[in-house]
């Protein structure tokens, strides 16, 4: 699949852990598939949905992220039940400061605007011309996500185990450690497992693998993506879960985050 293939090769640990969990026996099962945007129309979720509807993925969930000025929508394969799940998020931009604003509108109109109509759009990482660190930076200051959308682009943020598919682990926070004795840090914002039992969803995350990118003004190591972990609980009717916890996902987005990185 071209999306792992274009997120493993800035997510090394993903490789990692993928590969350490199958010399256990393991097989890995793909619980969802989180992307990136803005709302601009040019590139919104409208846009970004189109390949997923025509390979038989219908909308399901919609969620809303206030303090961070995202909103999302999950989709779901209507006959395919073993698909993963895709989440797309974007950023609402008429929400954020008239320089973010005027920021992210000159780094569309930056583009050839053909690349817009591409089907593989959602594959084409940083589109934009020029590579500023001197933007990178301002966007930051006002929106983690905005800044880690202009340094990748279009591509998948995060990749996501399915906990329940997993042989060898009962609970995640089982999963949690194994992963934690092994070396890796995990996202420990609204603590290391997001969700419970009874919200019939729980979440955990590594922190982003750090990625040098070459600036116009030299380089600089920016947190690229994660791997998520997700265990879900059967409802009333005894099937399995299906869409997203709000508050949870929140805390997951910032796995991304510099400040974790820096603290870590």
């Amino acid at each position: 699949m071209k999306l792992w293939e274009q997120y493993a090769n800035i997510t090394p640990s993903a490789r990692r852990i993928h590969e350490l969990l199958e010399e256990r026996g393991e097989e890995i099962k793909n619980d969802h598939i989180a992307i990136r945007t803005f709302n601009d129309k040019r590139v919104n979720i409208e846009v970004l949905e189109k390949p997923f509807l025509n390979v038989g993925y219908e909308a399901k969930g919609e969620y809303n992220f206030e303090s961070k000025k995202l909103f999302a929508r999950h989709y779901e394969h209507a006959t395919d039940k073993d698909a993963p799940r895709i989440f797309i998020s974007e950023l609402e931009l008429e929400k954020c400061s008239s320089e973010l604003q005027d920021t992210v509108q000159n780094i569309l109109n930056s583009c050839d605007q053909n690349l817009f109509n591409d089907p593989q759009l959602v594959l084409s990482g940083s589109v934009w011309k020029g590579n500023s660190q001197a933007i990178y930076k301002s966007l930051l200051e006002e929106s983690e996500y905005a800044a880690w959308m202009y340094v990748y682009g279009f591509r998948a943020n995060h990749f996501t185990i399915s906990t329940n598919a997993l042989k060898g682990f009962n609970t995640l926070e089982e999963l949690n450690t194994f992963l934690e004795n092994s070396g890796w840090k995990l996202n420990a914002s609204g603590g290391k497992i997001k969700g419970t039992p009874e919200q019939l969803l729980e979440q955990s995350s590594t922190l982003a693998d750090l990625y040098v990118v070459n600036f116009e003004e030299g380089t600089l190591e920016i947190p690229s993506c994660y791997y998520e972990f997700a265990l879900r609980y059967p409802m009333a009717n005894g099937e399995l879960y299906q869409g997203f916890v709000a508050s949870s996902a929140d805390k997951i987005f910032e796995s991304t985050d510099v400040k974790l990185q820096e603290a870590k």
